[in-house]
């Protein structure tokens, strides 16, 4: 639940301040002279933030007090009441911060309009970020900006509920026949077999498993409309029709994480946030985790992250360059998953990282065949009828729905 706030950070309001403010001319510079860079020495940073929690909001200053002494600079982490309205001001006013917290589902409607330096490949090794990672802040073939972590998706599994069915380690599902095979047995036991989220951050998931997408990789073609989405929606509507999954509103829950801690369904597909969840609301759970069921293209999951954007009207571009580096070493991604729970996006840090947290093992392994959300800017309203479609899966026809979405998405990229 934690990633549904999150994700939602950077909303309609910075998005549309920003189109707003390129919109009389070829792209976001064009509404003043770019400023004098600061090439070296000390830089006075603004750093804005959407922060998840105290621990979080605390890590970070640490970390940007430590650099600040060692480059004497100094770094001003602010976290923002409400960050898609702070960043529209800021845009509108044309006072961006120099470092901000980009969402993947907002990036390329920033990037879009050159709202944000293209730094990335100035980064220190930048291949070592996972490329699924490195796909979803790239635009026009550019590496925007580095991802400062990453959740994924993956399958939870109460243990007692399991057991209570008669089922063992052996019984957890990899493929989607097998899915289906157990969920029919948890039913059979009167228990509702799987939950997760009505909308395309679950459901997509399966889209990944049989092949499709919603956009080609580099987000300029629409491609709802295809085989593997169709064979997807099909088979997430079967599970509906048959009672084998429900989404967490007709188990009278919230979210995925809420109807599986409530013992109301023995499995639920939701990202790593959900330990967290877990343990203060319903500590006294047993679950263990599990990668996704593959489906008939193989393994797919749907991966979750921020970067750190760099405003192109930054005058301290540099040190907010060198600022992002010591952010995202190893060493210091490791400090931020200790204190507020995120996975590192350096591939580098996988080892470090399993071997002290070994449970979130099946989460970090899905970066190797995760997707990124929709790297396109101007998708907020097709995505949102797509949710609203998804919702009524169970009743709607997955063709129409999947024709619809095809339809809203060519109009959204102009094709």
């Amino acid at each position: 639940m934690k990633r549904t706030v999150r994700v939602a950070a950077l909303g309609a309001a910075a998005c549309a301040a920003l189109l707003s403010s390129a919109a009389c001319g070829s792209g976001f510079d064009d509404n003043g002279a770019q400023p004098a860079q600061q090439s070296g020495g000390p830089a006075k940073l603004q750093i804005l933030i959407g922060s998840s929690g105290d621990a979080e909001t605390a890590a970070v200053k640490q970390a940007a007090d430590a650099w600040a002494k060692k480059s004497g600079s100094t770094a001003t982490v602010t976290p923002a009441q409400d960050l898609a309205q702070q960043l529209g001001q800021a845009f509108a006013g044309n006072n961006p911060p120099d470092v901000f917290y980009v969402d993947a589902s907002r990036f390329a409607d920033y990037a879009s309009v050159g709202a944000l330096e293209p730094y990335g490949d100035k980064i220190s090794n930048p291949t070592d970020f996972y490329e699924s990672l490195r796909t979803t802040f790239t635009y026009d073939g550019k590496f925007y900006c580095v991802p400062k972590d990453f959740s994924t998706l993956a399958l939870v599994v109460n243990q007692d509920l399991w057991s209570k069915a008669g089922l063992g380690d052996g019984d957890v599902p990899t493929t989607w026949d097998q899915l289906t095979a157990v969920s029919r047995k948890l039913k059979d036991k009167g228990v509702t077999p799987l939950v997760f989220g009505d909308t395309r951050d679950r459901v997509g998931a399966f889209m990944v498993q049989a092949g499709g997408w919603i956009t080609s990789p580099d987000g300029k073609t629409a491609t709802a409309d295809s085989p593997e989405n169709l064979t997807a929606l099909q088979y997430v509507q079967s599970l509906l029709k048959d009672k084998l999954a429900q989404f967490p509103k007709q188990l009278d829950a919230g979210w995925g994480g809420e109807a599986f801690g409530k013992g109301k369904a023995a499995m639920t597909i939701e990202g790593n946030w959900i330990k967290g969840a877990l343990k203060a609301d319903f500590p006294d759970v047993k679950y263990s985790v599990h990668e996704l069921p593959a489906g008939p293209k193989g393994k797919g999951t749907l991966s979750f992250t921020n970067c750190w954007g760099i405003s192109a009207k930054s005058k301290y571009k540099q040190q907010a360059v060198d600022f992002v580096e010591a952010m995202t070493t190893v060493d210091q991604q490791m400090a931020f998953a200790r204190a507020f729970g995120v996975m590192p996006s350096r591939q580098s840090a996988k080892d470090a990282y399993t071997k002290e947290f070994p449970d979130d093992a099946p989460f970090v392994n899905g970066a190797d065949y995760a997707q990124g959300p929709v790297n396109a800017p101007k998708m907020d309203s097709v995505l949102a009828d797509f949710d609203t479609g998804i919702q009524q899966l169970a009743s709607t026809s997955p063709k129409t729905l999947l024709e619809r979405v095809q339809k809203n998405t060519q109009a959204a990229l102009g094709d």
